[in-house]
């Protein structure tokens, strides 16, 4: 019995000839059938050719994509009467360079590389019947008989204005971020300039306010390290000034940060800090303000010591500006209020309460903005309305927190909450500069020579004081930076005292000067300068400055520098004369 399956139809078993012919025409219906699908689809047109180039297939998809006519086209014209002129022209000169042969602008451009074989897509105009141009990606192949011999050619067209609209859209893409690119550039070096500028303006600030404190300071430290100490009246004064001076510095450093703070990279000096030791040294500089208007001042009297984590300048800086707000805007014979208390657990808050008109809800939820005095702009008190957005700043890089409650016409209360100290054994005070002044040695000490070269009469009488304690020293001094050099040049002084900012060359000029002659440039030279930001400091060091200190300037500190310095030049001179 037959296996299932292998039963054919009795004409296929008695005549085999017939089944080959019957699928050999299946076969060529079938492909026939694809023919004519390819020729009538309309999603491509499909051009066809002889070998001349003249139209022989026009599909479907070809006359609707151009508009034509079968009867346009076919058997009479070739692909490139309906292109763009120009375009073949230009395609048949860069084939002709990149063949190194002459190609003839006309259909012969368009099947070049088809005709020896190599794959060609290439995009070119054409004209539509209706006479507007459409972009169209050609893919062109030569058309082969049984011997290989071209017989024609067949290019298969797509509608290239959908990628032609992508493409476009991706330039303009482009061109925006570029010119979105351009505008942060513009924006960032706009910023860069205005960076320099209030750079500038602090360093120029830095400098004028540090000149006249060099003065108070320098001459308050001279009264307090006489041999003779004032009466008690006049040694409170003196430490009044001490104190309010070093701090004025101190302020004077912290608005040369405060850039720093909208930055995110001010550092603070977080320590251990008594909050007793805090508020009295707050107190000692706020009650001149408070007597003279007439404002009773309470500060707590500690039952335990209370120690927070926090930067001990910027901690006063921020109860300064509490506590004088809360004088300024307060009424006549009133009164202010400190409590400082544990908070929570981890939690220290420190509160200045006042008598003063008090805040509508309105103003209190504009406190901490910027420039904004909350309607005082009139009043006879001096503000800039940022001293509480600097405080809240500078807090929040504590860790701690800032806030107001108020109550028209009751008074208002600031508080300050501050990270509790985890160690208060490591509280340490500090105390005011002590100022020392090496011994004086005997009368019969050979004198070294000092030269100061400073503009400032009042700056360089200062030095002159200080140093009229040194009887070991003879000092001669320089209004300007040539003739600083020409009497170093002269006198051969064992030191110079150099500052920065003078007539007619400044004092790196005028070291470059010393450093450039032989006669002088083993002498060290000591900068005394209110130039005081980082850069500047590195710069007077790198240019070979023996040491660099900023005014106002501490008179041990100025001190230990010249011993430093005549020691440095004593050596120097023993170098140069060969005895070492």
């Amino acid at each position: 019995m037959p296996e299932p399956g292998s039963i054919r139809p009795q004409w296929m078993q008695t005549h085999p000839g017939r089944r080959t012919k019957a699928c050999r025409q299946s076969e060529l219906l079938k492909t026939g059938a694809l023919q004519m699908a390819i020729l009538n689809s309309a999603n491509f047109s499909s051009i066809a050719t002889d070998e001349q180039g003249v139209i022989q297939i026009f599909n479907v998809g070809a006359q609707r994509m151009l508009g034509y006519d079968p009867e346009d086209v076919l058997h009479r014209i070739t692909p490139a009467e309906f292109s763009d002129p120009r375009e073949i022209i230009d395609r048949a000169r860069t084939l002709s360079v990149e063949f190194d042969t002459p190609i003839a602008p006309g259909f012969e451009a368009l099947v070049f590389k088809a005709s020896r074989g190599i794959e060609d897509v290439y995009e070119l105009s054409c004209q539509r019947r209706d006479g507007t141009w459409l972009p169209v990606l050609f893919s062109v192949t030569a058309l082969l008989d049984g011997q290989e011999r071209i017989i024609g050619y067949l290019l298969i067209g797509t509608d290239n204005t959908a990628r032609r609209q992508v493409e476009a859209e991706k330039q303009r893409l482009a061109m925006v971020l570029q010119c979105a690119h351009c505008d942060l550039q513009g924006a960032k070096a706009e910023a860069d300039r205005a960076n320099l500028a209030k750079s500038d303006f602090l360093s120029n600030m830095s400098h004028e306010l540090r000149s006249p404190l060099n003065a108070i300071l320098g001459f308050a430290q001279l009264l307090n390290s006489g041999t003779e100490s004032p009466p008690p009246g006049q040694q409170d004064c003196v430490d009044q000034i001490m104190r309010a001076g070093w701090y004025l510095l101190d302020l004077i450093n912290e608005i040369l940060d405060l850039a720093l703070v909208e930055s995110g990279k001010l550092s603070l000096s977080t320590e251990p800090i008594a909050l007793a030791e805090v508020l009295a040294d707050c107190q000692a500089m706020i009650e001149p303000q408070a007597d003279k208007q007439g404002i009773h001042l309470t500060f707590p009297i500690p039952q335990q010591p209370l120690y927070v984590m926090a930067d001990r300048t910027r901690a006063k800086q921020i109860f300064i500006n509490l506590l004088s707000n809360a004088i300024k805007y307060n009424r006549p014979g009133g009164s202010v209020e400190v409590r400082c208390r544990l908070h929570t657990a981890n939690r220290v808050r420190v509160s200045v309460r006042d008598t003063g008109l008090g805040l509508d809800a309105g103003k209190l939820a504009h406190l901490f903005q910027p420039f904004n005095r909350l309607g005082q702009e009139g009043s006879a008190e001096e503000g800039t309305g940022i001293g509480l957005v600097v405080s809240k700043r500078l807090v929040e890089l504590m860790d701690g927190a800032i806030g107001a409650q108020s109550t028209v016409g009751v008074g208002s209360k600031f508080w300050v909450d501050l990270p509790v100290c985890p160690n208060p054994e490591a509280a340490v005070g500090v105390a005011l500069p002590v100022v020392t002044i090496p011994a004086e040695r005997a009368s019969d000490t050979p004198q070294s020579t000092v030269l100061c070269v400073e503009d400032n009469p009042t700056n360089l009488l200062l030095i002159e004081r200080w140093l009229a304690r040194r009887p070991d020293i003879r000092m001669i001094s320089a209004c300007d930076g040539l003739g600083g050099v020409a009497l170093a040049r002269s006198a051969l002084p064992d030191l110079v005292l150099m500052d920065i900012n003078l007539p007619g060359i400044s004092g790196l000029a005028a070291l470059r000067m010393l450093r450039g002659d032989a006669r002088t440039a083993h002498i060290p030279v000591l900068a005394l300068s209110a130039n005081a930001m980082p850069y500047d400091i590195e710069k007077g060091l790198a240019a070979g400055f023996f040491r660099y200190l900023t005014k106002p300037i501490r008179l041990d500190e100025f001190m230990h520098a010249l011993d430093a310095a005549l020691d440095r030049s004593s050596k120097s001179l023993l170098l140069a004369e060969g005895a070492l």
